[in-house]
């Protein structure tokens, strides 16, 4: 079993997730850090602070020396994937090789259609997040690309330079769709990651991935596995171990404990030595 934390920039201040991060960054049972990419909050008031999750991303990773960090997930129809492959190399330049690409099909109606992003239907998003990940994953381990999709088009395309990791930073997708966000992460992932809920639940979504990893000719074993967990106000830490240790007896690898704000560095002790108990 093995540990995360996830500090979503919504209704916060970065000084207070910045003082997360570092404190993190010298607690060696967390792995990874994650924020998120939303220009809204998704929790509360949707009209309140929300920093952006790449530029924060960029900033934790020149402000750590250890944990790997991510963006849980990247909406892909933010941003074109030719301008997302540079963002990702250069950050994972900036980290030393500390970057995991969180990607997903996208499903925020409010924020995109403030914003005239179009966001699509259910199959749209799919069939253009299926081209997005062919696009990156060719510009960050490929010296030239060219690809003629209905979404996106590239001709002798070229993304220098590219970050230290190889091929490319570890693809996380996120997502729980049967017949196609779970089968686009057997064909291109090597992360997978639930939203949060049930055992049950996540075991269940497991089994839909695993069929799709034999229908692809995937070995499952090359997928991480890995699970929101919320560590609520009350500061629960005895529930959210049992909660990590009953989603870990289906199979998840990564436990991310998602914090709530007001953003604190004093609850990661004792979440450290929860979390530790469960060995």
């Amino acid at each position: 079993m093995r540990f995360a934390f996830k500090t979503a920039q919504q209704n916060t201040t970065w000084a207070d997730m910045l003082a997360v991060w570092r404190e993190a960054d010298g607690i060696d049972i967390f792995e990874s850090g994650w924020v998120f990419d939303h220009f809204y909050p998704i929790a509360g008031d949707s009209a309140g602070p929300c920093l952006d999750g790449w530029s924060a991303l960029a900033a934790l990773a020149a402000a750590t020396s250890r944990l790997r960090l991510g963006n849980l997930v990247t909406g892909i129809h933010y941003r074109h994937p030719a301008v997302l492959a540079n963002m990702v190399a250069t950050i994972d330049i900036i980290s030393g090789g500390r970057l995991e690409l969180g990607i997903g099909a996208g499903w925020n109606e409010e924020e995109s259609g403030a914003y005239g992003i179009g966001l699509g239907t259910a199959r749209e998003r799919s069939d253009r997040f299926e081209e997005a990940c062919q696009v990156l994953i060719s510009l960050l381990s490929k010296e030239s690309t060219d690809f003629a999709g209905k979404y996106y088009q590239l001709s002798g395309a070229r993304n220098e330079p590219k970050g230290p990791q190889r091929p490319h930073p570890p693809i996380c997708i996120g997502g729980s769709g049967e017949k196609r966000t779970l089968l686009t992460t057997a064909k291109y992932a090597q992360h997978w990651n639930f939203t949060g809920g049930a055992p049950a639940d996540f075991a269940r979504k497991r089994d839909v991935l695993f069929a799709h990893c034999a229908a692809v000719g995937r070995d499952p074993a090359e997928i991480t596995l890995s699970s929101h967990v919320r560590l609520g106000a009350d500061h629960d830490y005895g529930a959210v171990a049992d909660q990590v240790a009953a989603l870990g007896a289906e199979g998840m690898h990564l436990a991310i404990v998602y914090l709530q704000p007001p953003l604190t560095p004093a609850v990661l002790a004792p979440l450290a030595g929860a979390l530790a108990a469960i060995h």
